[in-house]
């Protein structure tokens, strides 16, 4: 029987997944930044953006007049958007996400955190605050509350699914929920009508390993949950294979409908892919979801 690690040593072990983790999230956020133009908007703010042509609704007072005397057009100077939002997160740290179907595949929770901090640090340097869902970690801006996400984001739950977290949505903020959703979907949907309620719109990123998508599986098989609360035994799991790809499917359109019911975004990423792509995606729909 294996001993159970004391607390000290799961410290220890989470304390120790937290340098690797950081330095790969920078690393991947370097990756976006360097392909993309930063989060720059005409808005607030004290630094130069952009001339345009004045147009009919224009205060007197937004004419740049150095740049319209070269012509016969009158030109507004835009300056850079700069109005700090807040982000929050949640991302799943149940057992469910700790499932690899092969020994070369990062585990769902390793990609979902690797996401969720590079995600954050594009934020961050963009001037937003973030932070995560609930109390434990409100936004805020700078380098440490990268470093206390990142401490958060180690740990992990006991339970096989976890429930997203709903409690102290800041009004007309925005969300990003990353997991693999398999769990209780009444819990999602109550977190996403809650944060409606609040004028939160967000994205649910859901990760999959490929194997939950093509049910590989034939003969006689042992299905156990991480969290060893499951268990089911077939001799011919290559019955199973339409039913279970039909409930996925049912799941799947689940998320959508109740995304488009609440305005928010929902993505699907696979944990064979590139982490590159994913995040240029989170990076890109969070701007659309501004406006």
């Amino acid at each position: 029987m294996t001993p159970t690690p004391t607390l000290r040593e799961r410290s220890e072990a989470e304390a120790s997944r937290l340098p690797p983790l950081l330095a790969r999230a920078e690393q991947l956020a370097g990756t976006v930044l360097l392909g993309e133009h930063g989060r720059r908007r005409a808005g607030l703010g004290d630094d130069f953006w952009q001339y345009r042509p004045a147009q009919a609704g224009d205060s007197k007072r937004l004419i740049d007049h150095r740049r319209s005397a070269r012509g016969d057009q009158q030109f507004v100077r835009e300056r850079e958007w700069q109005i700090a939002q807040s982000v929050m997160l949640w991302t799943d740290q149940g057992a469910s996400m700790r499932f690899a179907s092969q020994d070369g595949l990062p585990t769902k929770a390793d990609r979902a955190r690797l996401l969720s901090l590079a995600i954050a640090i594009l934020l961050v340097r963009g001037g937003e605050r973030v932070g995560l869902t609930g109390t434990a970690l409100p936004p805020r801006r700078g380098n440490a509350q990268i470093l206390r996400l990142a401490e958060a984001l180690t740990v992990d739950m006991d339970q096989d699914y976890a429930a997203p977290e709903h409690r102290a949505m800041i009004p007309h903020a925005r969300a990003v929920f990353v997991s693999d959703f398999l769990g209780d979907i009444a819990e999602v949907e109550l977190a996403l009508t809650k944060a409606a309620d609040r004028g939160v719109r967000g994205i649910l990123l859901q990760i999959l390993d490929p194997s939950e998508e093509q049910f590989p599986f034939r003969g006689r098989t042992i299905f156990e949950s991480v969290g060893g609360t499951l268990s089911h035994e077939t001799l011919k799991a290559g019955d199973l294979r339409d039913r279970y790809l039909t409930r996925l499917a049912e799941r799947k359109d689940r998320l959508d409908h109740l995304c488009r019911l609440t305005g928010w975004q929902l993505g699907l990423h696979h944990t064979s892919q590139s982490a590159q792509p994913a995040l240029l995606w989170l990076y890109r729909a969070l701007d659309r979801g501004r406006s």
